[in-house]
């Protein structure tokens, strides 16, 4: 009976520590989707391969929306104009770099900030590493349906559509549009949290520390606890803080940086939206970067 108390206190703090954090994010998304016209970043994007990616790696703070909204997102972006290697270096960066994401980070972490300047650093090396090696791979647009003149008409007069409506509408779909990731996310809080008390209360913490014991052993472990877990990045922080008596900060930084950017809701979404081989791609570089990263971090910082 001890024990269930145990996870029941564990698994209850873990979320209502997560949730404002949530509700927060949802709702900004929901601004940013309905007011934001994506046209508007095409515009200003730097010709050159490398600024572009870069620019790609940085708009991710003004877009505080989490990975579960960041692939159709991306899709709109690449299809209005915006390169391919600056569209993935947005998709991967944009769940972590956002305020709120970071805010999250530093409550999690007890009000450091070293955590949030790890995060947020490895996050852009990986994404600009990631993009740019596939900007020299991929020659075409990998979509599933090579649609992008018809995706973009779509969405152009959608945008249209939008800015017609009266202000109290476009609230009503800023509204919904929370409402609706909210609920698609807060299960997989709700699950993450789960698993991770029921890792804390019931699996020996001799085992655990010995998974930690090698720095490239305890990175993949946490790497693939980020894409099994498949956690909301405005809440992950809060999972990964209940680590840190076990698992050294390189591989804390892998599971924050690897979840928000590939975990099982969008690879599934990814797998939808664009060629398998280029998803594979994606999810193998992205493991190799981060990786590395996480065992210089490791380095630096343990």
């Amino acid at each position: 009976m001890t024990t269930l108390y145990q996870l029941n206190t564990i698994f209850i703090s873990m979320v209502m520590e997560a949730i404002p954090f949530v509700l927060v994010g949802v709702l900004i998304s929901g601004l940013i989707q309905t007011f934001v016209k994506e046209r508007w970043i095409a515009r200003i994007m730097p010709q050159n391969r490398y600024l572009a990616t870069m620019f790609g790696c940085g708009i991710g703070i003004f877009f505080p929306s989490c990975e579960c909204g960041i692939v159709p997102i991306t899709r709109k972006l690449i299809n209005k104009g915006m390169p391919l290697h600056a569209g993935i270096a947005f998709m991967l960066t944009g769940p972590i770099i956002n305020p709120i994401v970071l805010f999250s980070t530093y409550i999690a972490f007890g009000n450091d900030w070293q955590m949030v300047g790890i995060r947020a650093g490895l996050s852009i090396a990986v994404a600009f590493s990631v993009s740019i090696i596939l900007s020299f791979l991929i020659k075409e647009l990998p979509f599933r349906i090579q649609d992008g003149q018809t995706a973009a008409a779509i969405a152009h007069g959608s945008e249209h559509l939008a800015a017609r409506l009266p202000l109290n509408k476009r609230l009503y779909e800023v509204v919904a549009h929370a409402v609706d990731e909210f609920f698609s996310v807060g299960k997989y809080l709700v699950l993450g949290a789960f698993i991770a008390a029921c890792m804390q209360t019931f699996v020996p913490t001799s085992y655990l520390l010995h998974l930690g014991s090698n720095p490239v052993t305890s990175s993949l472990v946490m790497i693939a606890l980020a894409f099994i877990i498949s956690l909301c990045s405005e809440a992950d922080a809060f999972i990964a803080a209940s680590f840190r008596s076990t698992f050294t900060v390189g591989s804390l930084s892998a599971f924050l940086v690897f979840g928000p950017m590939i975990d099982i809701k969008n690879t599934l979404m990814l797998l939808g939206t664009y060629h398998r081989k280029f998803v594979f791609t994606l999810i193998a570089l992205v493991a190799i970067f981060t990786l590395t990263g996480s065992l210089i971090v490791g380095r630096l910082f343990g």
